[in-house]
């Protein structure tokens, strides 16, 4: 009776260890294509921007910044005083500093952008330097922007829906 079970116990294992070794293909979940600021099987993150009366949604860009940054606003919304430079920009300090993927780009109206790593702009014309885009504001054109963000200081909140 114990070779019995022994030559089962020989068989089983043998069996099990032929089933995980199969030629068969396996069945397997397509990768997604989505950024690293989305979630699997839903609709990508949008980062949110409120300004006076106006909410627009960007679209992130696939980058670790814009990563840590949607991770940081999904512990809650981030309102920043934001003050004009260079008449092109709005831009103020954040809380902490985010990683850096920075490359010499040219900015446009709608551009949100991370400065040095602590700091936040949304440009509303044209400039160029070495900086790390987090988002593009969707559906937006430089007069629509320079309307809302108006001559001076604003208040943005940032959020992720």
């Amino acid at each position: 009776m114990r070779n019995f079970v022994l030559v089962a116990l020989f068989f089983l294992v043998a069996c099990s260890d032929a089933a995980s070794h199969s030629t068969q293909p396996e069945t397997q979940t397509p990768k997604s294509s989505a950024s690293s600021t989305t979630k699997v099987g839903e609709a990508p993150v949008k980062l949110k921007i409120h300004v006076n009366d106006t909410t627009f949604t960007a679209t992130l860009e696939e980058n670790s910044s814009a990563k840590a940054f949607v991770e940081f606003l999904a512990q809650g919304d981030l309102t920043l005083d934001m003050h004009d430079y260079g008449s092109f920009e709005k831009v103020a300090d954040l809380p902490r500093s985010f990683p850096r993927n920075d490359k010499q780009i040219d900015t446009d109206a709608g551009d949100i952008i991370l400065y040095q790593g602590n700091s936040i702009t949304i440009y509303y014309d044209k400039n160029s330097w070495n900086f790390t885009r987090l988002a593009r504001i969707d559906n937006v054109n430089k007069k629509r922007l320079q309307q809302i963000l108006g001559k001076g200081n604003v208040k943005a909140t940032f959020s992720v829906e």
